[in-house]
């Protein structure tokens, strides 16, 4: 009986092909594929699709669905209709036909392009290489049409939050009649003098959806990916944003800002002077004097801020984060008698006045504790000895072995392993003497059965001290990493941004724990706070998390 040929078909249509009339439509591709396998006896099982997708990125929803199915090992084999379907990156699609599918015994066919992973492909690297022009050659001539658009002032973009699409013309916006009053509150309340987190505060209070949910809601612009980022809250930075905007004049500003290189993701902010602005190509939302005044007030707000910037900034962005909820932690404080550093705090950003989500154990602390708690601690692991550093890796080296040595572990692993070859050599005399007649097949297979499950355990323990030898001598090689960095610090006087992200990956904070009978914390009230400090390479190590901070003196 002829073994029966299973195979995934994977499909791929690009947005730039798309764009530029591209006839090898997904449809065509399948026709193709199909007509192909009818021809060779094969069954096509399941298809993964990528309509949209770049062939320069690999990272598409279809294309890694397809990997994961392929992990099962139910089917072997790959069809597209030809190599730059699989994708036009040479040195990806290279990979991933000729290294990947092959050592996965994966059979990958390409049709057109007479590729056959099981066969000599010669071409191959010719056919990559023109792939690889084919991409950068369409991503040119996109490039061309979308510029040609944004000198005529066609919108070639997604249109803003108080927008859409005029229906008769694609290349014009028109008002978007759930979204621009929206956008003419902000502005009118802006030009009254209101600050951006108040705005950002009234929004979330009145429920209002913010810009990407609305997309996502409402447009279906978005994937999976793009959805999950998508907020129920407004925040400050979505209200500047819309504030320092000119397309609500009535003009259309384009280009302002363009990828790194042609297969990379990030984007990097262009100069004014490089911008495609186009004046006049829709209905304005807002007038130029409520516009002029909204940048007079923001402009006033940042001039206020900018004299406490030396404490404004937190230095743990991206560092600290509310043990409870998980977001991050921001910096936050007010103006009392010209004093903000005596009032300045890091903070949870999901309080609930700020976010519908609200945390319900926000964590908030006192920046300068912070700062002289992570101070202190970080000059402890710097005024270290170097036989207490020695010292230190001993301990965990035995604690993440269980209290024993490596030598002593390898000496059991040596001693099992003898013991091992003791008992296949026993199990090989049994089966000789049972075919020479001297023991009968039931004592064969007793003794048989407890010589294989003493080996089976003894194979588990052998696998146990391996991996505690590993273990350990994984945690000694990030203790001995950690004290690199800290051999090359000096005493910390003033602790900075750099210092912190060269020793700490993570700090996790707590609420306050208030002496028994206290629910206000006064500026003499001392406290307790658990604060988890996750540093780089070894990870949290303090026994005890919580610290305490005292107050003799009014801070």
């Amino acid at each position: 009986m002829t073994a029966l040929l299973l195979a995934y078909v994977y499909l791929r249509l690009s947005e730039e092909e798309f764009k530029c009339g591209e006839s090898s439509s997904i449809q065509n591709q399948r026709i193709a594929i199909r007509q192909y396998c009818e021809r060779h006896g094969i069954t096509i099982i399941r298809e993964f699709v990528d309509d949209g997708f770049s062939g320069g990125n690999f990272d598409r929803p279809g294309f890694n669905e397809m990997l994961r199915y392929l992990q099962k090992k139910e089917v072997t084999m790959v069809l597209t209709k030809d190599l730059s379907r699989l994708g036009r990156d040479m040195r990806e699609s290279s990979y991933y036909a000729e290294t990947f599918f092959p050592e996965n015994g994966i059979h990958y066919i390409a049709i057109h392009d007479n590729f056959d992973s099981e066969k000599d492909n010669t071409l191959a690297p010719f056919q990559f290489a023109m792939n690889d022009v084919y991409l950068r050659d369409t991503s040119k001539k996109v490039k061309n049409i979308l510029n040609a658009k944004k000198k005529a002032g066609e919108y070639a973009a997604c249109p803003p939050y108080g927008y859409a699409k005029n229906p008769r013309d694609k290349s014009k916006l028109i008002p978007d009649e759930a979204t621009a009053p929206i956008v003419q509150m902000i502005f009118q309340l802006a030009s009254e003098g209101k600050s951006t987190r108040a705005i950002c505060d009234q929004l979330n209070a009145e429920k209002v959806i913010p810009p990407l949910k609305y997309r996502v809601e409402y447009t279906g612009e978005f994937g999976e990916k793009g959805a999950a980022r998508a907020s129920d809250a407004w925040n400050y930075v979505t209200v500047k944003r819309i504030l320092r905007n000119e397309v609500y004049l009535g003009h259309t500003l384009l280009g302002r800002s363009k990828k790194v290189s042609l297969k990379a993701k990030r984007k990097v902010a262009l100069d004014r002077s490089e911008w495609h602005i186009t004046m006049n190509t829709h209905p304005p939302l807002v007038s130029q004097d409520v516009f002029d005044a909204v940048q007079r007030n923001l402009k006033a707000s940042a001039k206020e801020w900018q004299k406490y910037e030396h404490v404004r900034r937190s230095i743990f962005g991206g560092i600290a984060f509310c043990a409870h909820c998980g977001t991050a932690m921001c910096s936050a404080g007010s103006v009392y008698k010209g004093e903000r550093e005596k009032y300045w705090y890091l903070q949870c950003n999901n309080l609930p006045k700020r976010s519908p989500k609200h945390c319900d154990h926000p964590a908030r602390i006192k920046y300068t504790d912070f700062l002289e708690i992570i101070t202190k601690e970080l000059n402890e692991f710097i005024s270290l000895t170097d036989e207490e550093m020695d010292e230190i890796i001993r301990q965990v080296q035995a604690e993440a072995q269980g209290g024993q040595k490596e030598q002593q572990a390898k000496n059991m692993i040596r001693n099992i392993e003898k013991r091992q070859k003791q008992i296949d050599d026993m199990i090989t005399k049994l089966y000789m003497d049972n075919v020479s007649g001297r023991i009968d097949d039931e004592r064969l297979e007793r003794m048989v059965r407890s010589l294989d499950e003493e080996s089976k355990t003894n194979s588990s323990k052998i696998a146990e001290l391996r991996d505690s030898i590993e273990a350990a001598s994984q945690v000694t090689d990030n203790y001995r990493d950690f004290f690199k960095l800290v051999k090359q610090a000096t005493h910390i006087e003033t602790l900075t941004q750099d210092i912190v992200r060269t020793f700490i990956d993570r700090i996790e904070v707590s609420e306050r724990i208030l002496p028994e009978g206290t629910t206000i914390a006064g500026p003499k009230t001392p406290y307790k706070q658990e604060i988890r400090i996750f540093y780089r390479f070894i990870g949290d190590i303090s026994g005890e998390p919580v610290r305490e901070v005292s107050r003799d003196e009014a801070s």
